[in-house]
């Protein structure tokens, strides 16, 4: 039998398979079935600061809406301190207390104060380490990318000074150079880093004309860009190396480990396929090892990585340069209509 065991931020997994943060495990019954299922670790949901600014800002406006009618109402409604983060965190300790495997905390802040704040919190409930999720969406045309990167720096600096567990990073895919921002993150600190997040992203109702934001789920041809990352990142960084999005299956699992990952995060096969199919991604995974002569992760970890291959391009190349130079050929065989 495949031993399938790895580390991940010096945490130490049964397996490869993380179930990564999601509405799944607002429900303590999901957690517990998590872990039936043979998950090694949970990322909890993340405590969205923007989402908390918003409800306190609804919660206010309900609250205050007939306060000063008169001068008699002017005290029916005081002033009061409501949940804010409280909620969460407090759903985070039960889900912490209902398993024994790892429990990640995800955090998702906008001012390095908040950051700092919320993270002492959750490390604070005991869980085993904390995932900043990082991204920037562009909105002014003006600002410069390498402010983006400078402020998220210090505040991995910030968070990493105030706790004392792993903690890892979640990148988007939409920088310049990914790879000098995860050595530059890495140099600062950061345990790990889990590649890529997914980001929603606007569309357009053509009847109605207007927008909304359909749920976002992966496909399985998204694995491609985690994969290529890891196999540029396997040995060249200290922190752990945590593939995401487009993971469906068994075999995608074996891949990213290929290419030199250290685990995996899951959700869109989760909700796709049910919380009992990790048992199944488990078992396929063993299934091919056995078929391999693999007993360790570590047999085959890296193997197909830059680092070890013979082919310098493979990772690098861009564009299927075979194919454009034989292009009036594939528009032979498959023409356009």
């Amino acid at each position: 039998m495949a031993n399938l065991k790895t580390s991940y931020m010096g945490i130490e997994l049964k397996n490869p398979i993380i179930v990564g943060a999601s509405n799944i495990v607002n429900n303590l019954e999901n957690v517990k079935k998590i872990e039936e299922a043979g998950a090694a670790a949970i990322v909890y949901k993340s405590l969205f600061e923007e989402q908390i600014q918003l409800e306190n800002a609804q919660m206010n406006d309900k609250l205050q809406e007939y306060s000063e009618r008169n001068a008699e109402m002017i005290n029916l409604f005081p002033n009061i301190e409501h949940a804010g983060p409280e909620e969460h965190l407090f759903n985070l300790a039960m889900a912490k207390k209902s398993v024994k495997i790892p429990v990640i905390a995800s955090l998702n802040a906008i001012l390095k104060e908040t950051w700092i704040d919320y993270a002492k919190r959750v490390a604070d409930i005991g869980v085993d380490a904390l995932e900043l999720n990082f991204y920037y969406v562009p909105r002014d045309i003006d600002f410069d990318g390498r402010n983006v990167i400078d402020q998220q720096t210090e505040i991995l600096i910030a968070v990493k000074e105030s706790v004392n567990i792993p903690v890892s990073v979640k990148l988007s895919p939409f920088y310049a150079n990914p790879l000098n921002l995860v050595a530059k993150l890495d140099e600062a600190g950061a345990n790990g880093f889990v590649l890529f997040n997914r980001l929603f992203q606007p569309e357009i109702d053509m009847e109605k004309e207007e927008h909304y934001s359909p749920f976002n789920l992966s496909s399985p041809e998204d694995n491609r860009l985690p994969l290529r990352f890891a196999g540029l990142l396997h040995g060249n960084v200290k922190g752990s190396i945590c593939s995401n999005t487009g993971i469906f299956t068994g075999s995608d699992v074996a891949k990213m480990i290929l290419a030199g990952a250290d685990c995996v995060q899951v959700v869109s096969t989760v909700y796709k396929n049910k919380i009992d199919y990790i048992s199944t991604m488990i078992s396929d995974l063993e299934k091919w090892m056995d078929s391999k002569s693999y007993k360790s992760l570590n047999d085959f970890r890296g193997k197909l990585s830059n680092k070890n291959i013979n082919d310098p391009f493979v990772y690098k190349r861009a564009q299927y340069i075979d194919l454009l130079l034989k292009s009036d050929e594939i528009l032979v065989k498959h023409p356009v209509r």
